[in-house]
């Protein structure tokens, strides 16, 4: 069968539909079938009505790829959406590798605001210099590996971002982590973190890496850990550029 179809893999930012960009917004109206996780399908459901929208519940990604590619396979024009950025933990690479069995198939993957510099804009500036965003669910990466990334960005005294902190299965990951890292950062080190970023119910919070060590939060939040020049005006987390000491 001759493919006239095109898929998009679309990053839909971190929730609320302001913070979609417009690229993504007129992608999504041009589309045929949005196809996605089912939380995320929720999320924007209500502003692409008529809309065909096919979804899989979490641990279905392959599943709902190969749909997606096999709907355009049809001639349909799709989009996968993802969350924040189609390629920062999205669905960009397992669409290009599962594409390999679709070779005529038209594929373009569309940017959207990662967690990490929306979460940022919450805090203030805490990712201004460099940063490493390191996920801690180990479904796809073994603990071990985290651990050893951890302990070299914190070592380098980069700024650590953290997507995935916890979940039901792993409620001390977090403390983990904050463990690994104080290895290399003091206990003061200034922190933050932001749940249900652009949602309803978001809360910021700015705390020392002591008391973030023992703070319970889940798979919605973003955690970032400072630098040792990382510093705190009023309600904000600010990890200076360094342009004042130029």
């Amino acid at each position: 069968m001759k493919q006239t179809g095109k898929v998009y893999v679309v990053g839909i930012g971190p929730g609320s539909y302001e913070q979609m960009t417009i690229k993504a917004v007129r992608t999504l109206e041009q589309s045929d079938i949005i196809v996605g996780y089912t939380v995320y399908v929720d999320l924007i459901r209500e502003y692409f009505p008529g809309k065909e929208l096919f979804s899989t519940p979490m641990m279905q990604e392959v599943d709902r790829c190969r749909k997606a590619l096999e709907f355009a396979a049809e001639g349909k024009v799709v989009s996968v959406i993802c969350s924040g950025d189609s390629g920062v933990y999205g669905m960009a690479g397992l669409v290009l590798e599962l594409a390999e069995q679709f070779p005529e198939m038209e594929i373009e993957i569309v940017p959207g605001v990662t967690a990490a510099s929306a979460g940022a804009a919450v805090l203030g500036a805490p990712i201004c210099h460099d940063f490493a965003v390191i996920s801690l669910s180990d479904l796809l990466t073994p603990k071990d590996l985290i651990g050893k990334r951890l302990l070299h960005a914190a070592e380098a005294d980069m700024i650590i971002c953290l997507y995935n902190p916890s979940s039901k299965k792993r409620a001390d990951y977090l403390h983990w982590a904050c463990e690994l890292i104080l290895q290399h950062r003091s206990a003061d080190t200034v922190c933050g973190y932001v749940k249900q970023i652009g949602r309803d119910g978001q809360e910021k919070h700015v705390l020392t890496l002591e008391e973030l060590k023992d703070t319970q939060v889940d798979m919605f939040t973003t955690v970032f850990i400072g630098n040792s020049r990382t510093k705190t005006d009023g309600e904000w987390m600010i990890s200076p550029r360094g342009y004042r000491n130029v």
